[in-house]
């Protein structure tokens, strides 16, 4: 098969013929049907994340219909759609996964970084990861959710409630998703962008936001919380800044530039920081149900697995409306 491989973190990825993947036990192999971009991916091809798997397949937005199945794989058949994320494998044991927090375990296994993913025409998971994708999305469009869709889902879960004013730093991939969850449940939607970006000015608008601004700038509105996306540690006391007291601020990204000092006042008054680690199944499920009903439509720009490089590239310029996916 063929497959896109990072042979170090900083050097490009190489195409490669690899051997079919065959399934073990518990596991499913998926024929690729696409294959979501992420900014973790960056992180993880640029050297940001330590210890990867290597040589590494990396991805872990992936939509694929099972062809194989492992010993003891229960509830999926052959030609099943499925969607795989991040979160790969936990062991189910540790004090994390008995309460609740797999997202914590510290024997996790990540698909993309300690895991291969799906840079390629076929991908192992585990079937206890695997969700079923609702037929309303069509594959290119289903893959972001897999990740910017979940972890956007995630940190949304952790702002509180009595939310109307809510702030998104960051206009990507999960933000264009989340912005439409949150409008449909009569969230006010304010949108901050690197500065001068206009064109992601204009897309949070035509996504229903009622301000869009640079991220150093005040909002009209005092926000109740914001969801930090961008992975910009400056970010952090600027949006303490912008929400209410007893507001919260919540950092969606697995990775982000040092957090600089700031006045203890902008934490003062019960405002609340805090960080959002990985996923859970439960948040799979949740969210995957949520989506067709909140009516998100994801915005794509279709790349051949070949040009991987390409898309990376755009992502990190800056050059995307929305998520990068790779198609087999």
């Amino acid at each position: 098969m063929r497959a896109m491989v990072l042979p170090v973190p900083g050097a490009p990825l190489e195409m490669r013929e690899l051997p079919r993947p065959i399934p073990g036990p518990g596991q499913v192999r998926l024929k690729v049907q696409a294959c979501g971009v992420c900014r973790t991916d960056l992180h993880v091809v640029d050297g940001e994340l330590p210890e990867p798997r290597l040589p590494l397949v990396p991805g872990h937005e992936i939509v694929g219909r099972i062809d194989a199945l492992g010993e003891g794989v229960d509830g999926f058949e052959p030609d099943d759609r499925v969607g795989v994320p991040w979160l790969g494998w936990t062991c189910g044991t540790c004090r994390y996964c008995r309460h609740g927090q797999e997202n914590l375990c510290v024997q996790a296994r990540f698909t993309g970084y300690t895991l291969d993913g799906g840079y390629a025409e076929y991908s192992l998971a585990d079937a206890r990861f695997c969700f079923p994708v609702d037929e309303s999305f069509e594959d290119v469009a289903a893959a972001p959710l897999l990740c910017a869709g979940l972890i956007g889902h995630r940190a949304w879960s952790m702002i509180g409630e009595g939310v109307e004013h809510l702030g998104i730093y960051g206009f990507g991939a999960a933000a264009h998703i989340l912005a439409q969850v949150a409008i449909h449940e009569e969230q006010s939607v304010y949108a901050f962008t690197r500065p001068g970006d206009e064109q992601a000015k204009e897309f949070a608008y035509k996504l229903g936001a009622v301000w869009a601004g640079d991220s150093d700038q005040l909002p009209p509105q005092r926000l109740d919380a914001a969801i930090i996306f961008a992975p910009v540690g400056e970010l952090v006391p600027a949006a303490l800044k912008a929400v209410r007291p007893g507001g919260t601020v919540v950092c969606g990204g697995i990775h982000m530039s040092d957090i600089p000092a700031f006045p203890y006042r902008l934490l003062w008054e019960e405002r609340v920081l805090r960080s959002v680690a990985n996923l859970t199944r439960a948040d799979g499920h949740d969210f995957m149900a949520l989506a067709p009903r909140a009516g998100v439509r994801t915005h794509t720009r279709r790349y051949p697995l070949a040009d991987a490089n390409q898309a990376l590239a755009d992502l990190r310029e800056g050059r995307l409306s929305g998520a990068a996916v790779l198609v087999p």
